[in-house]
């Protein structure tokens, strides 16, 4: 998508002949401003566009627009309890001389007054603007792309991955450069929010009185991390593509089962999932497909970008087995991450995949990580280490997938490896590359000392780590053809508003030659 999607192409003029075209059939039915919304937008409090605006999950002729009205959004939004018309406009040019689409869509209170628009009948590979409009008030400008044409083949995709925002442990100041970059997409592997209670020495305080556990409690949590201008102008600025991992519900939670059963029922931790679920959605820039059914959200998807990438998007949490507790019970093949259902819609979409490179977002790390210096194993249960029959079945499979690139958050590090067919053997094939993005935030600034003394002992037992650090940041890939480049962005600090960023390592993987190098 690079160079195609930066502004409208040589073929400008036929494009935005055609948009003004459609917008002149749909005139009569799709107009700016209909009388019906201004009456009934009149007595909407100020401010309730505060949250932003957001696009994502791009197709080739289409894109999820989205908002919410919040007024008032540290205490439930500050909305009416009724239906209210929002208006929006998407169009080929920042100053919307040249409309493509106009409709009108409700903003429901069972939604928590959210608006996500599906809209169709974009070109492909382009970038446009878009904006609401409710109650006689204005939305900021936001820009999204949508995805190449499906069989395009050359151009690249570049692609911003990024997970683990904690309020309290630092500001979102990763986003202004991954805003500078301008990708063409974001990719959020999980750990938007932090459902950790409020801390009196935390740098930024969370909401409320303790951990979320209702609707309004989720909605206020996720209305703060709204408001953080870094995020909002990020989400402003290209489209993104999420799923959750764990913070968004309850810390390595797994199914229907609490990280602490004995402190949470079964039918209190549904209610909770049902709560977070319902939040999530109402915050996220996806499609009506996600709608939670009460403690189910469908959230594993797959987006093409032309024949040049697929990206499938997996939910490593919903219908995983509990976590194994020993060694042994890390090897037990009865232990499911995906669930039976997910694990063949991926096995079938890397096997009958068009792409050039078969991109995988898995928010819990794939590659090995032996804690133990020695001999021995010391493993995180948490991660594919505690699943490692499906994971081992998962990298065997690798070996016939054209170009497996594995994109993980969790671990609040930047790791990157080697994908192993076994990883209990040095010597045993490379089938692919993993790169785990370090944290927008979370861990605040490290002591980079100490980090160093603790993880570079462990070097030896993980031959595959190609690269291990801690600062904050996020991971920048451009995608073509021949290669996919990567760069870990970093910032100085996360303890300030405002940070420096530069490129703290510079990595490639060669179409056709699984694995990863550092150049």
């Amino acid at each position: 998508m690079t160079g195609v999607t930066r502004a409208v192409s040589s073929d400008r003029r036929r494009f935005l002949t055609a948009g003004a075209a459609v917008v002149g059939a749909a005139a009569s039915a799709q107009l700016w401003l209909p009388s019906t919304a201004r009456a009934a937008g009149k007595a909407l409090p100020d401010g309730v566009f505060s949250l932003g605006v957001a696009s994502g999950d791009p197709l080739p002729d289409g894109v999820v627009l989205w908002t919410r009205l919040a007024p008032d959004p540290l205490h439930g939004g500050g909305m009416p309890d009724q239906a209210v018309p929002v208006e929006w406009e998407i169009a080929a040019d920042e100053k919307f001389s040249t409309g493509v689409r106009r409709g009108v869509a409700q903003a429901r209170p069972e939604y928590g007054h959210s608006v996500h628009v599906d809209v169709r009948g974009l070109w492909p590979g382009r970038a446009y603007w878009y904006r609401f409009r409710a109650g006689g008030q204005i939305s900021r400008v936001g820009r999204t792309r949508t995805a190449p044409a499906p069989r395009s083949s050359g151009g690249s995709l570049r692609l911003a991955l990024a997970s683990c925002q904690n309020w309290q442990q630092g500001y979102f100041t990763a986003y202004a450069d991954m805003l500078a970059q301008d990708p063409d997409v974001v990719l959020f592997v999980g750990d938007y929010i932090y459902e950790s209670t409020p801390s009196a020495t935390a740098l930024r305080k969370h909401e409320g009185s303790g951990e979320p556990y209702t609707l309004t409690q989720y909605r206020n949590r996720y209305a703060q991390y709204r408001t953080d201008p870094h995020l909002q102008k990020m989400h402003a600025g290209a489209p993104w593509v999420v799923t959750f991992d764990d913070h968004e519900v309850d810390n390595d939670f797994a199914g229907e089962i609490p990280q602490d059963p004995d402190k949470q029922t079964h039918d209190a931790f549904v209610a909770r999932l049902t709560a977070a679920y319902q939040a999530y959605y109402e915050h996220m820039p996806v499609r009506a497909a996600a709608i939670p059914n009460g403690p189910h959200i469908r959230m594993y998807r797959r987006l093409e970008f032309g024949r040049l990438a697929r990206l499938n998007v997996l939910d490593t949490r919903q219908y995983r087995s509990d976590q194994a507790t020993s060694q042994e019970g890390a090897r037990n093949p009865a232990l499911t991450m995906l669930g039976a259902a997910q694990k063949r819609w991926l096995l079938d979409g890397l096997h009958d995949s068009p792409a050039r490179w078969n991109l995988v977002a898995s928010q819990i790390m794939m590659a090995e990580t032996d804690l133990l210096v020695g001999a021995g194993k010391q493993w995180f249960y948490d991660a594919w280490d505690g699943y490692q029959a499906e994971r081992n079945q998962f990298l065997e499979e690798f070996r016939s997938v054209r170009n497996p690139v594995v994109l993980t958050g969790d671990r609040h590090l930047t790791m990157v490896s080697d994908l192993k067919a076994d990883f209990a053997d040095p010597k045993s094939a490379v089938v692919g590359a993993e790169f785990v993005g370090t944290s927008i935030s979370s861990n605040g600034d490290q002591d980079q000392a100490a980090f160093r003394k603790e993880w570079d002992p462990r070097r030896a037992d993980n031959p595959h780590w190609k690269l291990v650090d801690a600062h904050r940041g996020y991971h920048l890939f451009d995608i073509r053809r021949d290669r996919v480049d990567a760069q870990v962005r970093t910032v100085d600090t996360v303890l300030k508003p405002t940070a420096k960023a530069g490129t703290l390592a510079r990595l490639r993987v060669d179409a056709g030659k699984p694995g990863v190098r550092v150049v």
